[in-house]
């Protein structure tokens, strides 16, 4: 699958009630050849609104964290398990999981990463383990075919819980160091 196929595929899909509600569809943004992809939950309604995720305070706060780190958003990818917003930005439900996780599998065929990290409990549970705690394992890596996946705290709670902070910030040192061993 192309860009283009993909992006054609996800602007005409109705496979779930969410495909009726959207205002756009939020595909992805960034650096289509990255080594990083970051791989939240997904849109909420700053990102419904524009089709771009992670522009609302969770965003801004990553990118912080990013700028932290020495990374530039426009150095990653950045994409979402859902490519539409779910209803008062309530967890995705698995069912609208299970029909937009092939968007996702094309993006990563397209992108190749080195690395993807996930960000927050639900992208870990569907991208790593179903029983993954984030709290007891975030910033561990995982090989999964080709490439090494972690997950790390969603930026959204760190602004409920700014203790978290330090945690983010190891947790992408860690991201940034794999990525100069590979």
């Amino acid at each position: 699958m192309s860009w283009e196929q993909l992006e054609s595929a996800c602007t005409s899909c109705h496979e779930c009630p969410l495909g009726d509600r959207r205002t756009n569809i939020v595909i992805g943004t960034g650096n289509r050849n990255a080594d990083i992809m970051f791989v939240g939950e997904a849109p909420g309604a700053d990102e419904d609104k524009t089709g771009i995720p992670f522009v609302g305070a969770a965003g801004k706060h990553l990118d912080k964290f990013l700028a932290a780190v020495g990374m530039k958003r426009e150095d990653v990818y950045i994409a979402n398990i859902l490519k539409c917003r779910p209803p008062n930005n309530r967890d995705p439900l698995p069912e609208e999981q299970d029909v937009c996780i092939k968007y996702l599998r094309e993006q990563v065929k397209l992108i190749k990463p080195k690395i993807i990290v996930c960000l927050g409990r639900i992208s870990a549970m569907r991208l790593i383990d179903p029983e993954f705690r984030i709290t007891k394992m975030h910033g561990r890596f995982f090989k999964r075919g080709e490439f090494y996946i972690c997950a790390v705290y969603h930026p959204s709670a760190l602004l409920r819980d700014p203790s978290k902070n330090e945690d983010m910030y190891t947790d992408l040192k860690k991201v940034k160091a794999k990525l100069a061993e590979l």
